[in-house]
């Protein structure tokens, strides 16, 4: 059990670990649950399902920690033939010890169909918000500048672009968020958002009828440093799935999920460190629903009841 002092302690560490960064550039939080989360990453993917979707994913890293990140997404996304393409909205909040980051972003794909599967061409723009409550820092060696003293908040815009290609058994997306790298400031800097990298490739490959085969990779860089999921996920009778995602030098995840029925999916996720950096777990859970529309069946006109 941790006492109170060690857990007050730890908290000032990890926010002054975070504002360290704040100095360079701030990474994007951390998922383990990507394949249901591309919209985050890749305006690409809107539309790419032909359906109306949306997704929720809470991850509560490093578990046991005060002050530890606690972040959560909800994804939204549909296809809109009208437009030729799909439209998505992605919103993201972020905590750290005193921090709060808020990010939200709109996106539209253009989508082409190319060698027997469906292109996605995507751009986001949106705002990025962080704010720290800096007058519940308590300095052990007084005024230190490095620690805002006051509450400050602050905004930027965003932009990012994707490509998301996918057909019945493969899909391949390459991104890049925060592509004009704003920098949110008040009275001091606050943060500088790092412009990111992302390359997503999966492909399913049926075992037996009852079962699917789902090897995936994702790679996240910011050109300084990058991290790997290398994944594999088998589906039984299109309802059940788990597997192992391994995540190098980093962490080994467990991932579990079903589909409740033929809308509703829901989905764990744990990741089991590795590293020196933390002997403490992290917990992500993904709810996820979405349904078809027929877009073919237009309203040629209607009667009215007057005249009936």
């Amino acid at each position: 059990m941790w006492n109170n002092s060690f857990m007050k302690k730890y908290s000032i560490l990890i926010a002054l670990v975070f504002f360290g960064f704040a100095a360079n550039a701030q990474q994007d939080p951390q998922f383990s649950q990507n394949l249901f989360n591309n919209i985050a990453i890749n305006p690409g993917y809107a539309g790419s399902n032909d359906a109306i979707s949306a997704t929720a994913l809470h991850r509560s890293q490093w578990m046991g920690f005060l002050g530890a990140p606690s972040t959560t997404n909800l994804g939204v996304e549909a296809a809109v033939p009208m437009l030729h393409g799909g439209l998505g909205l992605n919103v993201m909040t972020d905590n750290i010890a005193q921090n709060e980051f808020l990010g939200l972003n709109l996106s539209y794909a253009y989508r082409t169909d190319l060698a027997g599967g469906n292109l996605g061409v995507g751009i986001s723009v949106g705002m990025l918000q962080d704010g720290v409550n800096g007058g519940d820092y308590v300095s052990e060696v007084g005024t230190d500048p490095i620690i805002p003293n006051a509450d400050e908040k602050a905004a930027g815009f965003d932009f990012g672009a994707g490509l998301f290609y996918k057909s019945d058994n493969v899909y391949l997306g390459l991104s890049s968020t925060h592509i004009n790298q704003t920098t949110i400031e008040s009275s001091s800097e606050l943060m500088r958002m790092a412009r990111h990298y992302y390359i997503s490739a999966g492909y399913n490959h049926e075992l037996n009828p009852q079962m699917i085969l789902m090897p995936s990779i994702f790679v996240k860089s910011d050109g300084v440093s990058s991290s790997m999921d290398i994944s594999s996920l088998i589906e039984y009778n299109k309802r059940f799935w788990g597997g192992v995602t391994i995540r190098p030098s980093e962490s080994i995840i467990a991932l579990l999920g079903m589909h409740l029925n033929e809308s509703l999916r829901f989905g764990v996720a744990y990741d089991v460190p590795i590293s020196e950096v933390s002997h403490a777990g992290s917990m992500e859970f993904m709810v996820g629903y979405s349904f078809k529309v027929d877009y073919s069946k237009v309203v040629k006109g209607f009667k009215n009841p007057r005249l009936l």
